[in-house]
């Protein structure tokens, strides 16, 4: 159980059969009435945040967010394969539970499969990789002082901006989070 009055920050907790985060929280004590807890909610599943009030006495179940580390294996259409390295079962994935920053993760990748009660609801894949260029226009002698970007697809098939000194073939390291480039690896 966990009290209102208690809320920190990451804090989960079920609230009407529905898994809450605390984004934010700051107790009130005004000078007439009685004390309340002002919050920011995230609903775990839909990501919506809603801003609501507590009673600093209200209790709620503690929400048990499961993050299983997983090998994504491949897609079929639209459903992609992945596999528990210590069952080697595979759990076939929709692609609505992907997100955007699904499109840097290639085969073999290690990625956390993130449920509630059992129902798979998103994937965080790693928060760095390191992907290969597998097109991008040349770069020439002299532009490397300049902080002027090229597209460049990798080979996952995103595309993402690069420097002018970047060229095909090169592995670069890549942030899942921005979808920008960091290094070469």
């Amino acid at each position: 159980m966990v009290v209102a009055g208690d809320f920190k920050n990451g804090i989960t907790f079920d609230m009407d059969g529905v898994a809450y985060q605390v984004v934010e929280f700051q107790h009130v004590k005004p000078g007439k009435g009685a004390a309340f807890v002002r919050t920011k909610i995230r609903n775990v599943i839909t990501g919506a945040v809603v801003e609501r009030t507590f009673n600093p006495t209200d209790k709620f179940e503690n929400a048990m967010i499961e993050r299983r580390e997983m090998q994504y294996s491949y897609n079929d259409g639209d459903l992609y394969y992945f596999m528990d390295m210590e069952t080697f079962e595979m759990e076939p994935l929709n692609s609505d539970k992907l997100p955007e920053s699904f499109k840097f993760v290639k085969e073999e990748m290690m990625c956390k499969i993130v449920s509630y009660k059992g129902n798979v609801f998103s994937v965080e894949p790693p928060t760095f990789v390191e992907l290969a260029v597998t097109q991008t226009d040349p770069g020439f002698a002299g532009n490397t002082a300049t902080n002027t970007l090229k597209p460049a697809t990798l080979e996952t098939g995103a595309v993402i901006k690069v420097p002018l000194f970047i060229n095909e073939g090169e592995v670069l390291k890549i942030d899942t989070r921005t979808g920008e480039y960091l290094s070469r690896a």
